[in-house]
């Protein structure tokens, strides 16, 4: 049999086939045969457009099943509900609020490899940014060029594993930072490293000595708190969002030299305020399933300050905004569509 005549059936067959599915499949020539059964398996293939969709679904599904696997189960957990954290999330998100944006992400960028973008102008008229960096997110916000935001710098002090301390801890030098600590080999089995980055936070890069660059069952980025007075930071944590302490090391005299604590998907570190490593006041984003209710109950915790009721925002969140007894700042926050605008309280 030619080609010419060859398609000219298998057209045909192709049109009696899809005006009647269920009919079964009839051709005189072996060949002609295989070739509609294999037209037959592509006509039960989703379609395009399905396959997008389904694309995007997992994709959106897999940013998100990192913290949805790390999700408290009972219901004192303020991350009970996945969809009340944005995906990529964590349940506490350090807030760097810096002079210039772009002076501080050009740095992270080029110190950590840092991924992600300036949404724009707040109502405050500062800039307000979210940058990924290892498997966290931090967001960026203040003044720089173009900005008309009035407010004061509020740094922090971050901890951040690293799969190569002393190749970071270089890179971050070349890009603008003062160092604290040359990387240095740790009793407890890192090895550590120091700095002060262009927009004033302190940043405490580590490298685990062990099987893998970060101890289990912690994210690359966390925050590092030097109050004065760890315990009652602790307890203060626990009354407001249901905090659990994971490790608390005591001096013989009872000082904290390290605690690390759990908030839903998220862990805190803290060390009583000692020499060069005094508070440094954060502002921190909390994803919650209930912002109205983790107000509250922030506002029962002994010292609590309020800074706004929960109220909705035209990104996407209801917000209420606390600050603790250590002068801490938490937005309290429940996501309530997938959709972010430019607008933000910077």
């Amino acid at each position: 049999m030619s080609e010419v005549v060859l398609t000219e059936q298998l057209d045909q067959a192709i049109e009696a086939m899809m005006r009647n599915p269920d009919a079964p499949l009839q051709a005189a020539d072996a060949q002609l045969t295989e070739l509609l059964s294999v037209a037959d398996e592509l006509r039960a293939l989703p379609r395009a457009d399905f396959k997008t969709r389904l694309k995007n679904e997992l994709e959106r599904e897999a940013a998100m099943s990192d913290t949805r696997d790390e999700m408290e189960s009972g219901d004192e957990s303020p991350h009970s509900k996945a969809d009340s954290v944005r995906a990529t999330f964590r349940t506490v998100t350090p807030y760097l609020t810096v002079a210039d944006v772009h002076e501080e992400i050009e740095f992270v960028t080029k110190a950590f490899g840092a991924e992600g973008k300036i949404y724009g102008l707040g109502s405050a008229g500062g800039y307000h940014s979210e940058y990924r960096i290892g498997d966290s997110m931090v967001m960026i916000g203040g003044g720089g060029k173009g900005a008309k935001w009035k407010g004061s710098p509020t740094p922090g002090s971050l901890h951040l594993y690293v799969a190569d301390v002393d190749a970071v801890y270089e890179r971050a030098i070349q890009a603008g930072a003062t160092s604290l600590m040359a990387p240095t080999n740790q009793e407890y089995g890192d090895r550590d490293a120091a700095i002060v980055d262009v927009g004033g936070n302190h940043w405490y890069i580590g490298t685990s000595q062990g099987t893998a660059y970060k101890p289990e069952g912690v994210s690359d980025l966390m925050p590092y708190l030097h109050p004065a007075g760890a315990p009652m930071m602790i307890e203060f944590l626990k009354q407001a969002f249901a905090a659990e302490p994971t490790a608390v090391h005591q001096s013989p005299d009872g000082i904290v030299r390290h605690a690390t604590v759990r908030i839903g998907s998220s862990m805190i570190e803290m060390g009583e305020a000692h020499g060069q490593w005094q508070p440094m006041p954060m502002t921190f984003m909390l994803y919650v399933d209930d912002v109205d209710a983790w107000y509250e109950r922030a506002m029962e915790a002994e010292g609590t300050i309020s800074m706004s009721k929960p109220g909705d925002q035209a990104y996407g969140d209801r917000v209420g905004a606390v600050k603790d007894p250590f002068d801490n700042v938490w937005y309290i926050g429940t996501h309530l569509k997938a959709e972010k605008s430019d607008s933000t309280d910077h």
